[in-house]
Formats: C-alpha cells, sequence, structure tokens
C-alpha cells in the first residue's frame, strides 16, 4: 500500500525535471519552485510529509545540499515547516492572506436553486447534530448505560459469518428480517398491525420528513403542524416551501377545530407528536386523535405520527396509535432507534401506507441509496434476542433517577425567572420558560456554550418565536457532574438576569 510520502516521491520523480538551459534558475529554486506549485494546485495537500532530504536527493541523482536549500526556501515563504524528528510537513494555507487565488464573483457561476436556497437560509433551524456536549442535549438517553458488550457481539458475529456476496448493494427500503422483527416489536410495544413490506427503513426521522415532504408537497401547498413543535420539523417543510398552517396544543393535543383554512386551502398533510409533544410533554387525548382522524378523512390529507419518546414516555401503557385507529390508510408512523441507543447507530423506520410505498423507494434509491446492511443486521438480533426491551427498560429508570436529581438542583440554584414546565409525560427532556427580563433564550444557549454546556432555544419551536425559554436534556448526565453543571448554568444565567 502506498504511503501519502510515497505518493508524493512519485510524483516529483515522474513530473519533475531540471532545465539545462543557461538562463535556467539554480537547480534548488527550480525544485523549490516545482514543489511550491504543487501545493498552490493542492497536489500536495497541506498536512503531507514531504520526502526526506537523503531520500529525495537520491531519487533526483542530486546532492542533498540540493534539497536542503530547497526546502529551506519552502520554509522562508511559509509553505512548509520542519517537525523535530519527523521531517517536513506541508502547511494549511487556505485561511492564509498570502493564498494565490482569484476569488470569482457569484456571477461566474449558475444561481442556486429556490430550494437550495430556502435550505440554506433554514439550516440555522436544524439542532446541530455536532454539537460536542452531552450535558444538557435534548434528545441523548443515558449512553453510559447502552449494553456496548451485547451490540459489539452480535457485530462481531455478523462479521465472522458474513459472505462476500452480502457486500453488494443492498435494498433501498431495508433489509428483511429488521423489517419483520420492527413488525413484530410495534404488535407487541404499540399495538400496530402492519406487513413487513410496508416498513421503510431510514437513518431517522429527520430523513422520513424530507422523504414524505418531497413525496407528498408542491412549493405552496398546505400542511398543518403544532404549535410549537420540532425546529427541525420547521426547516424541512419551510424549506419545501410549503405553506404552513400552525395550531396550538392545549392540554388534550392539537386543537384541529382552530384550524382556520380559505375556501382555496386544502391540506395535503398533517405532522404530529400524539404519543409526547414535542416540547411540552402534552399527550394527545383518544377523543383529540378521532378528530384528526376524521379531519384528514374530510380533507383527504395524510397523517404523519412521530412517535417522539412513546418507549420511554408510555412504558407499560398502551395508548392507541393513530395509526392503529385509521381505518383509511393515510397515516404514516415514524419510529427512531436513535433516541432509545445512541445518536451514531442512525437507524430509524417508517410504517408507509401503500399508495405511498413506491414513490418514497424512488426517492431512496435517487438519494442515499440504502442504510447499512451490518447495522441493521445488528439492530435486527438485538430486537430479536430482547435485547432492546431490556435496555428501555433500564432506559426508564435510568432517567426517572436523573430527573430527581436534576429537578431537585435546577430548583435550588436556578433564578426563580426561569420557570420549569410540569409534563404529562416521562420525557428525555424539561422545558423551561423565561419571564420577567428581556434577556433572550439564544442569549443564555450562547453564554452556555463557552462553558462547554448545551441547551436549546424554545424561541425556535415557533414559527413566530413567541416565546422564551430553554429545553434542557438531563437523561445523558451523571448524577456528579449534572449537580456541577447545574450550578454552573445558574451561575451563567443569574448573573445575565442580574446584570439585565
Amino acid at each position: 500500500m502506498h504511503t501519502n510520502l510515497d505518493l508524493i516521491l512519485e510524483s516529483i520523480e515522474s513530473d519533475f525535471c531540471f532545465s539545462t538551459e543557461k538562463s535556467a534558475l539554480s537547480k534548488y529554486f527550480q525544485l523549490s519552485n516545482f514543489i511550491k506549485k504543487k501545493i498552490q494546485q493542492k497536489d500536495f495537500p497541506a498536512h503531507f510529509m514531504l520526502p526526506p532530504t537523503r531520500t529525495l536527493a537520491n531519487t533526483l541523482q542530486i546532492s542533498r545540499s540540493t534539497v536542503n536549500n530547497a526546502y529551506e526556501q519552502l520554509q522562508l515563504e511559509g509553505f512548509i515547516a520542519a517537525k523535530q524528528g519527523s521531517g517536513y510537513t506541508i502547511l494549511d494555507r487556505n485561511s492564509s492572506s498570502t493564498m494565490e487565488e482569484k476569488l470569482l464573483d457569484a456571477s461566474y457561476y449558475p444561481e442556486i436553486s429556490k430550494k437550495g436556497q430556502l435550505f440554506s437560509k433554514n439550516v440555522s433551524l436544524i439542532h446541530s447534530t455536532s454539537e460536542k456536549f452531552v450535558a444538557f442535549r435534548p434528545g441523548l438517553p443515558p449512553l453510559d448505560v447502552f449494553p456496548v458488550n451485547q451490540w459489539k457481539k452480535i457485530s462481531n458475529l455478523y462479521w465472522q459469518h458474513i459472505k462476500y456476496s452480502s457486500l453488494s448493494f443492498s435494498d433501498s427500503s431495508g433489509i428483511e428480517a429488521l423489517k419483520k422483527n420492527i413488525v413484530n416489536y410495534l404488535n407487541l410495544v404499540r399495538g400496530i398491525k402492519c406487513e413487513h413490506q410496508q416498513v421503510i427503513i431510514v437513518s431517522g426521522s429527520l430523513q422520513s420528513l424530507y422523504l414524505m415532504g418531497n413525496a407528498l408537497l408542491n412549493p405552496k401547498d398546505t400542511m398543518v403542524m403544532e404549535h410549537p413543535t420540532f425546529p427541525n420539523v420547521q426547516s424541512i417543510f419551510k424549506s419545501l416551501d410549503a405553506n404552513i398552517k400552525p395550531v396550538s396544543v392545549d392540554e388534550n393535543g392539537l386543537n384541529i377545530k382552530e384550524l382556520s383554512l380559505s375556501k382555496d386551502e386544502n391540506p395535503k398533510l398533517i405532522h404530529l407528536t400524539p404519543s409526547n409533544h414535542y416540547p411540552t410533554g402534552v399527550q394527545m387525548s383518544l377523543e383529540r386523535k378521532k378528530e384528526i382522524l376524521e379531519w384528514a378523512n374530510k380533507h383527504k390529507a395524510v397523517i404523519i405520527e412521530n412517535d417522539y419518546d412513546h418507549e420511554i414516555s408510555n412504558w407499560k401503557i398502551r395508548n392507541p396509535s393513530i395509526f392503529s385507529l385509521d381505518q383509511e390508510q393515510r397515516t404514516v408512523f415514524l419510529g427512531t432507534f436513535n433516541r432509545l441507543l445512541h445518536q451514531s447507530v442512525r437507524l430509524g423506520y417508517m410504517v408507509v401506507p401503500h399508495f405511498l410505498l413506491d414513490v418514497v423507494k424512488a426517492l431512496q434509491k435517487h438519494s442515499h441509496r440504502f442504510v447499512s446492511p451490518s447495522n441493521q443486521l445488528v439492530m435486527s438480533q438485538f430486537i430479536e434476542k430482547k435485547y432492546l426491551f431490556n435496555h428501555i427498560k433500564n432506559v426508564v429508570e435510568i432517567a426517572e433517577e436523573r430527573k430527581e436529581i436534576f429537578v431537585e438542583n435546577f430548583k435550588k440554584y436556578m433564578h426563580p425567572s426561569i420557570e420549569m414546565k410540569n409534563s404529562q409525560a416521562r420525557s428525555l427532556h424539561i422545558l423551561t420558560e423565561m419571564n420577567g427580563h428581556d434577556i433572550t433564550d439564544k442569549t443564555v444557549t450562547e453564554a452556555l456554550s463557552k462553558i462547554n454546556i448545551t441547551a436549546h432555544h424554545y424561541s425556535k419551536c415557533f414559527v413566530d418565536q413567541s416565546k422564551q425559554g430553554l429545553i434542557f436534556g438531563y437523561s445523558c448526565v451523571k448524577r456528579p457532574s449534572m449537580i456541577k453543571k447545574i450550578q454552573q448554568t445558574a451561575e451563567v444565567y443569574n448573573a445575565l438576569v442580574k446584570n439585565s
């Protein structure tokens, strides 16, 4: 196998030759200029090592002093740096003002599509998947109790017995074994009866929303969503240029009777989190679910039932899903393993009505093709061996313990102007509202990030950003660290209130 150093050495040997004309520069200048040009053109990438002086001298059949002089010239001009005991490394000059690059005006390129512009505009709504800090990031389960050894054992068995033929392309909708196990799991845990052919494996709920939005919505088509709701949901449907109709949530869930439509508005889609509304934790009543179905049937609309945190919030409680109540096959059921196991597993699923299956599969084939088969098969075994069931039980117990610690210390240290909201459901986050001062939740989250603490803006959950508050995830933080992080959060928040 070629190393980076070998590749650079071969490039110099094959492409470089000395000029023998009388007017030619000295050999070391010719060599340094050649390497400099390669660096400027990014043929020799930043952080790669240059060949040792002795090796390059032998390859080019020149004196070592010539190579030394060439490298010294490159050092003087800021293209390379000497590392003690390692040799010479190429510097990263992307941010340097000496980069000899011509920055072209936007008029030199095609105009970005309207959809591309909208996705760029709304990307700030999405909660970053690259947030570095665990405390107090919402949506994270207790990562320290994930059964690593069980997952690793199944994974190792998979790779021990894999056949070469299995390393080719996979079905875009998912592996049959996993889909069948999900069907059995949903039947036992949620009372949902469906066929495995209706199950589509995805990387998470965000991809599900992207697929469903593209399958059903044209620009300016009307869709309905809860208000407040996930910022990610807003981002997807705003970027698809939908006509969004937000409807408020009360103690029984979204009240569809409050929706006001003009004569020419005919909603094609409604997005709901009935098991555990995000971020308030409201659980939709059975009566409201039936009202939603009646409304959807009347308008011929599709319901996206996002089963957010159901396993955590409704452990051992059988609340019927909208999907199971639906007699007209117009409900898409979304679930994810990312919030139950860990974010990096990147596995979720949709149960899709038959009339939508072909278009959803076609969209998948045109985008990501398929989710990693190895992860799917490991997840399938994880369900089959009841590891998932046992893990959820463990997560619920740990989350309840950590919530008590969080609530007790939050009330103890935080300024009274930030109010913790009571939730009907057990969840992996706690919602708070900020009142009585002019500080924005964005100001607070930016200040907290400077001390390595994450919280999400409540205002982002509203189309009009009408309320201010913070959403804290607590279940992923152990007791000693949690108390310390709450104290640090209180110091930052209380200081902002005092200076406001």
